[in-house]
């Protein structure tokens, strides 16, 4: 009970905080709710601009080695939901038909999370502790 208690509070408080946010009044008062349906979908670009939309390389073994392990943590769940957009538009324009624009940043995405598992990996497998080390490798096989 006390758990649920604590959870619960957090989880409103984070809820509160995000930008995301809509506020609806709700019988009860009012609540705040968070609709996750849009960040599946990408925000629509001008019709105004003719100009082609260049996008980001891949990250390199290289750079991702210079980063910490919670930095690559966060770049990892910033990737997967980018990579759940990118597959959730794909999807919804095959559905109607349509092409979808810029199917190359898909594999961008998948190459930049291959290579932070092979950073991670290679971690691992340097970490002097043998128990540390199949935690980790437990983890990143977990990803």
């Amino acid at each position: 009970m006390f758990l649920a208690k604590a959870f619960g509070r957090t989880f409103f408080a984070a809820a509160a905080r995000s930008k995301h946010c809509s506020t609806t009044a709700a019988a009860a008062g009012g609540s705040v709710v968070h609709n996750p349906l849009p960040d599946f979908f990408e925000a629509d670009r001008s019709l105004e601009n003719d100009k082609p939309v260049v996008y980001g390389r891949s990250w390199k073994a290289s750079e991702l080695r210079l980063k910490s392990w919670d930095d690559l943590h966060k770049l990892w769940y910033v990737l997967l939901k980018e990579k759940n957009m990118l597959m959730t538009q794909r999807q919804m324009l095959h559905s109607q038909n349509l092409r979808f624009h810029n199917p190359e940043r898909l594999p961008k995405v998948r190459k930049s999370m291959c290579r932070i598992k092979h950073v991670l990996t290679e971690r691992a497998i340097e970490e002097p502790d043998p128990r540390r080390s199949a935690e980790m490798k437990k983890m990143i096989n977990g990803l």
